[in-house]
């Protein structure tokens, strides 16, 4: 993902800052604890499409 892209993008619901992770191919929220996927380098920024993170998750 290009940087500058990733600067601008915030989580749809909350606003708040997303954290890339590259591995997981993954837009991580921390304050709403849900990841949002990337699919052929496309963010999916849809609630419909993040998934839950489980509370033993540690989200860096």
């Amino acid at each position: 993902m290009d940087a500058k892209f990733l600067d601008i993008l915030v989580c749809p619901l909350c606003k708040g800052p997303l954290v890339y992770r590259k591995a997981e191919q993954e837009l991580v929220c921390k304050g709403d604890r849900l990841a949002f996927p990337i699919r052929d380098g496309i963010p999916m920024m849809l609630e419909s499409e993040a998934r839950e993170l489980p509370a033993e998750e540690e989200v860096e």
